[in-house]
């Protein structure tokens, strides 16, 4: 897994990029009462919003990690969002993407960075 300063978590998958928010992110955001997912086949470019996620604190936007075509979104999310909270680095996965350009991904965290980055 790799890691954003904006606490998304991107994970290679055959040539897919699946992409979620961490465990920390959730706890910050608190219980989540809405996810809005982009649409399957809208391209995207690193650094655009692309997910809307509301909590009983804020709401909040994802932004797309890296340039590339949203190919799949996790229904799940829908009937759940409160999916996030439960299993932020697993089954709440926000969407794959297949990637144009994974070279920006050599400058995200590992998991060592990413904890020492949250401290």
């Amino acid at each position: 897994m790799k890691y954003t300063e904006e606490h998304e978590w991107l994970l290679e998958e055959g040539d897919l990029m699946v992409v979620g928010i961490t465990a920390h992110a959730a706890e910050q955001l608190g219980d989540v009462v809405f996810v809005e997912l982009p649409e399957a086949g809208t391209t995207v470019t690193k650094d655009e919003e692309i997910v809307v996620i509301e909590s009983v604190k804020a709401a909040s936007d994802i932004l797309a990690p890296l340039d590339g075509e949203i190919v799949e979104v996790n229904p799940a999310l829908e009937d759940n969002p409160g999916l996030v909270n439960e299993d932020a680095t697993g089954a709440a996965w926000f969407f794959k993407m297949r990637v144009s350009d994974a070279a920006p991904l050599a400058d995200y965290m590992d998991e060592t960075a990413y904890n020492a980055f949250i401290g």
